[in-house]
């Protein structure tokens, strides 16, 4: 019986968008975690989207990346839990190849997506349990491309979340608003609803294995940026949200990253700031030097 899940989510969803300054949220749990600064490990993701366009291409670009792992750099582990944990999502016919290349340096690698059903007459898709067969840890869910290109809607995305978990890998669930919606000023209602819809159903203890994505979509290959503390302050509303639909606990421990256009300029001063855990990358990760230049990014 879900209620009591869906009654705390409802409530959530009201507090967030109960007027234009999101944090007006009154909850105590809520009030708690802005104050707060949990250790939490950084985890750096590379989304190679599209790209490149052969094998060969994928494979000297993983190659490449594996000699730019820094001493602080490692895969998530219980000996290692505050080392930076690195993510690649190749395209999904250069997953296991990509795996194979990077996996002996600690580089984990995800999915971009999944369908949320087992298998069937889907024609195009690939099942959660096909990416996990060939060593995929993560999968991406809610990605602004996926969502504006392809048409996912919340209820497909909060079930891919929920296959993705069943399975036993982990989300990067992401939110984000359009340049009409940052225009508005209505970016932390735009961002508690998706979070709230696509966690539906997904209980305190699976959020151990989800990390939530901030990407303003106006942000993401147009050259616009978003300001680091005007970053840090959507993510402090995400962790009051989290709050909200579950306790200060999950709000704290769970990562955040931020993405829209990171760069090697960039990253040291977003890193710098407390609510951020790590960033998801873009067009930088289809260069070695780049990427890894963000995964060494230097701490202040």
């Amino acid at each position: 019986n879900n209620k009591p899940f869906n009654m705390k989510l409802s409530l959530a969803l009201l507090t967030a968008i109960s007027g234009a300054n999101a944090f007006s949220v009154t909850n105590s749990n809520a009030r708690a975690s802005m104050q707060l600064n949990a250790n939490r490990q950084p985890i750096m993701a590379g989304n190679w989207k599209m790209n490149p366009e052969t094998e060969d291409e994928a494979l000297g670009l993983a190659s490449g990346l594996s000699q730019k792992l820094g001493e602080e750099t490692c895969p998530m582990d219980d000996d290692n839990e505050f080392c930076t944990e690195v993510v690649i999502f190749p395209p999904h016919p250069f997953a296991a190849r990509v795996k194979a290349e990077v996996e002996e340096v600690g580089i984990t690698v995800g999915a971009q997506s999944v369908f949320y059903e087992n298998k069937g007459a889907y024609t195009g898709s690939v099942s959660i349990n096909m990416v996990k067969s060939i060593g995929c840890e993560y999968v991406l869910c809610g990605h602004s491309e996926r969502r504006t290109l392809f048409g996912d809607s919340d209820d497909s995305i909060n079930r891919k979340v929920k296959k993705v978990l069943e399975a036993g890998l982990k989300p990067i669930l992401c939110c984000g608003e359009t340049k009409g919606e940052y225009d508005l000023n209505i970016k932390n209602e735009v961002c508690a609803m998706q979070l709230s819809k696509d966690l539906t159903g997904v209980t305190k203890e699976e959020m151990a294995n989800v990390v939530i994505a901030y990407e303003p979509v106006w942000a993401i290959g147009t050259g616009l940026v978003c300001g680091s503390e005007d970053a840090n302050a959507v993510h402090a509303f995400l962790r009051t949200v989290l709050a909200n639909i579950y306790d200060d606990d999950v709000a704290q421990a769970t990562r955040i990253q931020y993405g829209g256009s990171v760069t090697p300029d960039s990253v040291d001063e977003l890193m710098a700031q407390p609510e951020i855990d790590g960033c998801l990358v873009g067009g930088a990760s289809l260069d070695a030097e780049k990427f890894g230049r963000i995964i060494n990014y230097v701490k202040k």
